[in-house]
């Protein structure tokens, strides 16, 4: 027996191929490869290379022979249903660990939750800034689409405006929306608790039924932890107090966490603490392992993790890292049915990594919190940066001096500043009234208001494509989605105009789940051409 057969007995699979059965061609390999719902057995062949089979014997040694290549590698059939956690696809009704996280304004619109639910994925409508008539009306046009689902609504703190958390929580009860994603929270509020507790229930065998859904996207530590506890007891009372709630929904409410699923938010698109995935996923896990040897819930809460999640590498990497499910958010911006005019499209289909800063958020203005937003192609950024400057410095407008003021006037808001006012006066009488009244007499109140007016109209401009104002546009993005952008360069994708939410979810769930065979394959030494080792974009998948 010579050095190759001898060596080729030593396989690690007791498996062998007829060579007639083997595929050395690239192109028909790399199918092979994408047909997950069969296994794919690698051998080396002396003169042709890596080829690649469907099917295999078991063998003897003794029966093995010259007609049969000896199995080199093995990939089980294993696809999109082996990434992240199996409870997460049941218990939200969807066919992968994935959602497409909430853009304010409405950029996650109505028509990218119905495209993504009607092919079975989880999308969060963004309702934050929204007024309650404008949120009920999305309700109302989901729920016809999807009356089964998937969907859920975005629950943004407001810290500014609590009257529309609480309002967005009396919508979300009044017309039974049973999952929310609750975001920018900086700890529990009595709105996000309500809403938690007023689902709870005991089933005929004394079980507890939570029928609200929450799912939390956080980036520390700190308000994670809070989220994966029960709710305060405290808080739980005053709602019963009041009757929000039933002294046996408080009671239900001290036996489950706060949150079903916890997202860890790293280095996304809006607000952000531009929190690194690599550190931040392992340790919101490792608080997960803590919290439920505590607690001992009897179905443990599950951890995803978005911000930088942008091609189908990054999401295998999260999910190889534990997470159970992925999220994404500024790759679907650049999708047709976004909430972005065209003009914002455009410019997102061409932003690099680097094209990304800090600018400071209108709903936490005062608190000088910051969201990250595209620089290129716009002066947002700047001039916004600009607003809080001169708010730290000045106690009120009257204050600003006449030059700087003359500059804001012709240069940010095209209007005097009285005029703005005038109009901040008028959305916030429709919106939340109190916001007026507590400027009333609170100078420095009322100059955050007006520079709030320039920050929230920005984002609606880049939505409607308000002409004239392209250089004041807000647009909000992470790096993950000129990691996307560069992922695509050279496939239809690259194309604004080609670019449908669902398409680039199962290019990005197919794509993972591709990678991971090819790394489960190279991990037994086996030497794929490089042709095989990327998925690529070449054709539309949905």
């Amino acid at each position: 027996m010579n050095p190759t057969a001898t060596s080729e007995m030593l396989s690690p699979w007791p498996w062998a191929v007829t060579e007639s059965n083997i595929n050395f061609d690239v192109q028909v390999m790399e199918q092979q490869l994408k047909d997950f719902s069969r296994g794919c057995y690698v051998v080396n062949h002396s003169e042709n290379g890596v080829g690649i089979a469907q099917s295999a014997q078991i063998v003897s040694e003794h029966a093995a022979n010259n007609a049969n290549l000896p199995v080199s590698a093995f990939a089980p059939a294993l696809g999109t249903e082996s990434l992240g956690d199996s409870n997460f696809r049941r218990v939200h009704g969807v066919k992968y660990a994935y959602y497409a996280g909430a853009m304010a304004n409405g950029i996650s619109s109505e028509e990218l939750v119905i495209a993504l639910g009607k092919a079975g994925i989880l999308c969060s409508f963004g309702a934050a800034g929204l007024i309650p008539s404008r949120v009920e009306a999305a309700i109302n046009r989901i729920q016809a689409a999807l009356p089964n689902g998937p969907y859920m609504f975005n629950l943004i703190h407001s810290p500014s405006e609590p009257a529309l958390e609480r309002g967005s929580v009396e919508l979300f009860l009044k017309h039974k929306v049973r999952t929310v994603e609750a975001s920018a929270f900086l700890g529990l509020t009595p709105q996000i608790v309500y809403y938690r507790a007023a689902g709870l229930s005991r089933d005929n065998k004394g079980n507890v039924v939570i029928a609200n859904k929450v799912i939390a996207k956080v980036s520390r530590t700190e308000v994670a932890e809070k989220f994966m506890m029960p709710a305060p007891a405290k808080m739980l009372q005053k709602l019963v107090d009041d009757g929000s709630i039933t002294p046996e929904q408080m009671e239900l409410a001290l036996m489950v966490p706060m949150a079903d699923d916890i997202t860890a938010e790293a280095d996304s698109g809006g607000h952000t603490d531009n929190r690194p995935l690599v550190t931040l996923l392992p340790t919101i896990l490792a608080l997960k392992d803590e919290i439920q040897a505590k607690f001992n819930y009897p179905t443990p809460i599950r951890v995803g993790c978005g911000g930088g999640v942008g091609t189908p590498d990054a999401a295998l990497a999260t999910f190889n890292m534990g997470a159970a499910y992925i999220v994404t958010g500024s790759v679907n911006q650049a999708c047709v049915e976004a909430g972005a005019s065209e003009h914002t499209r455009k410019l997102l289909a061409t932003t690099e990594m680097a094209d990304v800063t800090m600018a400071p958020a209108a709903d936490m203005f005062e608190m000088g919190v910051k969201l990250q937003v595209v620089k290129r192609g716009t002066l947002f950024p700047m001039r916004a940066n600009k607003l809080y400057e001169i708010y730290t410095r000045y106690d009120s407008i009257e204050a600003i001096p006449a030059d700087e003021r003359e500059k804001l006037e012709k240069q940010v808001f095209r209007s005097s500043l009285d005029e703005i006012w005038a109009g901040t006066v008028a959305h916030f009488n429709e919106r939340d009234p109190k916001q007026i009244e507590r400027a009333t007499g609170n100078p420095k109140r009322k100059m955050a208001l007006i520079f709030r007016w320039y920050l929230g109209l920005s984002s609606r401009w880049s939505n409607s494509g308000e002409v004239g104002r392209e250089m004041d546009y807000q647009i909000w993005a992470g790096p993950a989605l000129g990691a996307f952008n560069q992922w695509a360069k050279g496939s239809y994708l690259d194309n604004y105009q080609d670019r449908n939410a669902v398409d680039v979810a199962k290019h990005l769930m197919y794509g993972a789940a591709y990678l991971n065979r090819i790394n489960a394959l190279t991990a037994q030494g086996v030497k794929l051409p490089a042709q095989l080792l990327r998925w690529k974009p070449t054709q539309r998948m949905a």
